[in-house]
């Protein structure tokens, strides 16, 4: 079997040991007789496992206690609808930085429980950049200012957490979660999927200050309740356990390999390579994304010529290289960098880059 260089948004690749170790215990996990996707979520034994993932997540993300740490499902999509819910009365103001495609889905999913506000758009110049501080309208009584750290489909990243003054700042943190350090006693609350660059698909990790929890939100069903989730130590219903303990090894491997400040050095090196092949192509391929907010896990560019998409992508999978096609909404290609991905793999889509200019140019 010839593993390929998966460049998915996400699902994305996930890293070798992990899915090594998985493989090893689907089983017999632990001795037990059974796969821990199997085993009660109630029982002792995953009860512990889940205590084991929750202290390394926060020891390679450094969350501080002021916040908990929620494993929920839904992905980010449900977050979205659950931060209005949680932390902000029937109607009132709640600010939204848009600077990409998720960003206005976020606002979307909250105007039909709070007053949006946009507070600036980088959508009047094709989302190519990131609104300066300065020209940001937050309202003064605003619940809460949302923004997205990382937008996949355009390739734009914030440098950092963003300064609301006194009011918190939520941030979807989907798809750079981990990629650097970040210093989360700054953030009321982040979010992410974890199908990007903690784990699999089905799995949601929620970094949330104790003191938001205590807000009295919105009426909702318990299962909606935050603070309720917290409670309950991310089992108020039956978790999706298997996807919560591959995230765990996952979690585990970044620890062993460095953690953060590791993944921020080879993420770094890992982008500049393949940009500087983007930009050191004369114009055959092309990332309009402003410099200074260039996204390091997802890079999108566009071939001089529409007409050779079919070509590249069909060389690319011929040599194990998977999902590069660009979303619909830009068109064009899309590498993933995301923590599991290796410098070779990166390394291996830039010389088949140089090499298809050669022969197509």
């Amino acid at each position: 079997m010839t593993r390929g260089l998966n460049f998915s948004a996400g699902p994305s690749t996930l890293p070798e040991p992990a899915l090594r170790q998985a493989q090893a215990e689907l089983l017999d996990w632990r001795g037990t007789g059974a796969s821990v996707a199997e085993l009660s979520h109630r029982g002792a034994p995953f009860m512990a496992l889940a205590a084991e993932i929750e202290a390394d997540l926060r020891r390679l993300l450094d969350v501080p206690e002021s916040h908990a740490v929620l494993f929920m499902q839904g992905g980010a999509t449900l977050q979205q609808v659950l931060v209005p819910l949680n932390f902000a009365a029937p109607g009132q103001a709640a600010g939204y930085l848009v600077t990409g495609h998720w960003s206005k889905v976020a606002m979307k999913q909250a105007r039909p429980y709070v007053d949006v506000r946009e507070i600036a758009s980088s959508e009047p110049g094709g989302f190519h950049g990131v609104p300066p501080r300065e020209t940001w309208q937050v309202p003064a009584d605003a619940a809460y200012v949302h923004v997205t750290g990382n937008e996949t489909i355009h390739g734009v990243e914030l440098p950092d957490v963003p300064d609301a003054g006194d009011i918190p700042v939520v941030m979807d943190v989907s798809s750079n979660i981990a990629s650097r350090p970040m210093d989360f006693s700054r953030v009321g609350m982040a979010y992410a999927g974890a199908q990007k660059n903690l784990g699999p698909s089905g799995a949601t990790v929620v970094i949330v200050h104790r003191d938001l929890l205590e807000r009295a939100g919105q009426p909702r069903g318990d299962i909606l309740v935050l603070k309720s989730h917290a409670a309950q130590g991310s089992m108020l219903n039956t978790p999706a356990t298997f996807n919560w303990y591959l995230l765990g090894l996952c979690v585990r491997w970044m620890l062993d390999e460095g953690g953060t400040p590791e993944f921020a050095r080879r993420n770094a090196r890992k982008a500049a390579l393949l940009y500087g092949a983007i930009d050191g192509s004369g114009g055959f391929y092309r990332n309009d994304v402003d410099a200074g907010v260039r996204s390091r896990m997802n890079v999108p560019f566009v071939l001089h010529d529409p007409g050779l998409d079919a070509a590249f992508l069909a060389e690319s999978e011929a040599l194990h290289m998977i999902g590069l096609k660009g979303h619909k909404a830009v068109g064009g290609m899309r590498a993933s960098l995301y923590n599991a991905m290796p410098e070779s793999g990166v390394q291996a889509l830039v010389d088949f880059m140089r090499d298809f200019q050669a022969r197509h140019g």
